[in-house]
């Protein structure tokens, strides 16, 4: 049996667009640890991360609209 391949996705947990939801559920990490993390890498790179957020939000997939 083949293993399917893991797949970055918005999670439908989100509190915005479940981008930092989808990246923890991804690596099996706490989603309000991902969060801390965003918020302290957007403020100390003068707020770049807020880009690379919505590049990501609209990058990502929603979890199940995956194409089968």
């Amino acid at each position: 049996m083949e293993e399917v391949p893991r797949r970055l996705t918005r999670s439908n947990n989100g509190m915005i667009a479940g981008v930092c939801a989808g990246i923890a559920e991804y690596f099996g990490w706490d989603p309000t640890m991902v969060r801390v993390g965003y918020i302290l890498l957007s403020i100390f790179t003068a707020f770049t991360g807020v880009i690379a957020y919505l590049i990501l939000w609209i990058v990502t997939p929603k979890k199940g609209l995956q194409e089968e």
